[in-house]
């Protein structure tokens, strides 16, 4: 049986953003957009910021960690996964498999902890209809010879993969009007600093935090007595003054 939340994440929910619910972070480019790099440095700077892992088909890259920066598995266990109704999202990217787990984004927003999460496009657009208080941002390379630069470094596509991420990418360009925060990736640093204040700057909403917000007004009002004398109203001290 569904729990409640998980519920909720079958069908759109209000655009406004919901209190005491953790808020569920959207990072999506084009492919060498440069946003798996970005989300490692903001993982470094915020505190109390889970990531979720996601499932893909596609073979480990040099250097990756079954775990760490996906799950990777065979195509018959994805799909055993989707028959199973286990993905938020997923989606053929590049000629493979991508899926988010629905059970670690219901467990950690459901907890009041916030994440981040990294998809492709499609994946975005899914995540937006089903999580309408959702944050979402979109990476953009400042051109596309940048885009085509940092791939051939990352030396870890065939020629055939290279210029089919090459030619998707002006397709997935297009959905950047989409997102609610555009980063312009053209110095790592810079761009991570932005996707910090942004990820900040939503925590401090007032719809995400009135609760907290209307008990420290009180506080400041209960501290205040009436004058006998003058009938006004006079602040409490608990201390001299100088």
């Amino acid at each position: 049986m569904l729990s409640e939340i998980d519920e909720q994440l079958q069908t759109p929910l209000s655009d406004e953003p919901t209190e005491g619910r953790g808020i569920l972070f959207v990072v999506s480019s084009p492919s060498g957009g440069g946003k798996g790099t970005l989300i490692q440095r903001v993982l470094n700077k915020v505190s109390t910021l889970s990531y979720s892992v996601s499932f893909t088909t596609r073979a480990p890259r040099n250097g990756e960690v079954n775990g760490r920066e996906y799950f990777f598995v065979t195509t018959e266990r994805f799909q055993e996964m989707v028959a199973a109704d286990e993905f938020l999202e997923w989606a053929h990217v590049h000629g493979k498999l991508y899926g988010t787990a629905r059970r670690q984004v219901v467990h950690e927003i459901t907890e009041g902890r916030d994440i981040i999460l990294e998809v492709d496009v499609q994946g975005a657009a899914s995540v937006r209809m089903l999580l309408a208080d959702s944050v979402s941002i979109f990476i953009l390379p400042p051109s596309f010879e940048v885009l085509r630069q940092r791939l051939e470094a990352r030396g870890t596509d065939s020629p055939e993969e290279l210029d089919l991420r090459l030619r998707n990418a002006p397709v997935e360009l297009k959905d950047y009007s989409a997102f609610q925060y555009v980063i312009i990736n053209d110095d790592a640093e810079r761009a991570a600093d932005q996707m910090t204040a942004i990820i900040q700057a939503e925590r401090a909403r007032l719809s995400r935090q009135g609760s907290r917000v209307k008990r420290v007004v009180e506080a400041f009002t209960a501290s205040e007595t009436p004058d006998a004398s003058t009938g006004q109203t006079v602040e409490r001290s608990s201390g001299s003054s100088n």
